[in-house]
């Protein structure tokens, strides 16, 4: 016993004074800019961060925030993440139990054996036994523990803490961008409902205007050949309807599976030219994007996982305390077998174990996990510069897209009036009925247009939205 305290006494100081060599994790130094390129809000002006709101208060729409509640419930793919999280969690807590000693019982074990009469065993159980076979009865509780001197099976337990964490992550990033599915789906779908009305309503203008001109030509005012080009007008336009009603419904079924749902109709009250846009759209600082970002954080997570790696794969070189023990009862009769206190038997033994030749396994392993830990360390830096480019590139969007919307706003109104002059000048033979058709086409085309840059203004601030690491909130 006393030896095995040397030994002991020993090994952990000598592990003290190596592990106090041990580097803690810090955060690999990243040069972040002090704005966004095209942020129009300078430093220092900036309002609340978006990624601080809750997308119950960052979309307006109640009809969309109820989609988005019942795809955060029911989503399949979030669902699997969360369960990702509890897999985790349940590996970490098992990993808290490697400093605890291995238990392990013997209820029973009772053994038989018959020697050969001309072995040693086979004599010397006939001489001194009186019989020609041995019996051994026991019960005993073996006990292994390994004393954790370099802070490997700490190392191991920061492991598995890191990857519980990165799980959490997932799951963030997971319903980040479910989110900003469901949103831009949302959005998408309204486009289509505006698509359709404005194409149903040119329908009946021209419809209107097709009639007009049938009866021109029947009193001789027009000749065929307009009333045939205004009916293929009316054709190009009726065309449409089926291909944008089929967009509806292939919307409504995407949207219904994000919200784990049957593929059905999806109700919704207010068109695309009511939906109120979120009041602010400040994306704070690039900095932030480290603690809201979830794929970011993942990242830096991998290269906090890396350095525990690291630190085990240094310390698996090292020489290895373990520590075992075994009592209980043991006789060669079952009569004695729980004879108190003959029958009682004990052991306790220490080993100190150090790797010499493995074939370079270990060194090896530790090599690796340097280069696994600067691939670490180089992907979080990636993910940084990704986020910064996508934050930049949805503000870029937002911006130019709002002037794109300002001036087709302007040409639908227009197209509108030009609608109005060529169907009066045409009644009284001040204009031919080749510029009725293109005052007609330009019209509906401008409308269809300034719906379509208005849905994509709003997936614009949706994507701005989840670049900047909100929704999971």
């Amino acid at each position: 016993m006393n030896s095995i305290k040397n030994i002991a006494y020993i090994t952990l100081i000598s592990g003290a004074a190596v592990s106090c060599k041990v580097q803690k994790y810090g955060r690999p130094e990243v040069k972040m800019p002090e704005a966004f390129r095209s942020d129009t809000v300078k430093a220092g002006e900036q309002e609340e961060n978006i990624a601080e709101i809750s997308y119950k208060d960052f979309f307006k729409d109640p009809v969309l925030v109820a989609l988005i509640d019942k795809a955060v419930l029911q989503n399949n793919d979030l669902l699997v993440a969360l369960k990702q999280i509890e897999y985790a969690s349940l590996a970490y807590n098992q990993s808290k139990w490697a400093n605890v000693p291995t238990i392990s019982a013997t209820i029973g074990n009772a053994s038989l054996s018959r020697p050969s009469d001309n072995s040693m065993n086979g004599m010397m159980a006939g001489q001194f036994m009186g019989k020609k076979y041995t019996e051994d009865y026991s019960s005993a509780v073996n006990i292994s523990w390994e004393a954790d001197i370099w802070g490997k099976i700490k190392g191991r337990k920061e492991q598995a803490l890191v990857e519980y964490l990165k799980t959490q992550e997932a799951a963030k990033a997971v319903k980040t961008g479910l989110v900003a599915s469901v949103v831009q789906g949302y959005y998408n779908l309204l486009m289509l409902d505006t698509q359709l009305e404005i194409t149903k309503s040119n329908l009946i203008y021209a419809e209107s205007t097709l009639k007009f001109l049938t009866k021109q030509q029947e009193v001789g005012l027009t000749t065929a050949l307009a009333v045939q080009q205004q009916e293929i007008v009316k054709d190009q336009i009726l065309k449409t309807i089926p291909a944008i009603e089929s967009s509806i419904a292939v919307q409504e079924n995407a949207l219904s599976l994000l919200t784990g749902s049957m593929p059905d109709v999806i109700e919704r009250k207010a068109g695309l030219n009511h939906v109120e846009s979120p009041a602010a759209v400040a994306a704070g600082v690039p900095s932030e994007l480290l603690s809201y970002r979830p794929d970011v954080k993942s990242a830096e997570l991998e290269v906090r996982k890396s350095a525990a790696a690291i630190h085990v794969a240094k310390m698996s070189m090292y020489p290895s305390l373990n520590i075992t023990g075994q009592g209980g009862l043991n006789a060669f009769q079952a009569s004695k077998w729980f004879s108190v206190p003959g029958s009682l038997f004990g052991m306790i033994a220490g080993t100190i174990a150090q790797p010499i030749l493995n074939g370079k396994q270990l060194k090896t392993q530790y090599e690796q996990s340097k280069v696994l830990a600067d691939q670490a360390e180089i992907n979080f830096k990636q993910s940084v510069l990704k986020a910064v480019g996508e934050v930049s590139d949805a503000l870029v969007q937002i911006q130019k897209l709002e002037e794109q919307q300002k001036i087709a706003e302007g040409l639908a109104v227009k197209s509108g009036e030009a609608v109005k002059k060529a169907d009066i000048l045409f009644k009284y033979n001040a204009a031919t009925y080749v510029e009725v058709i293109i005052a007609q086409t330009n019209k509906l085309q401008a409308e269809l247009d300034l719906a379509s840059l208005k849905a994509q203004r709003l997936n614009a601030i949706t994507a701005l939205y989840r670049s900047v690491g909100g929704g999971w909130q």
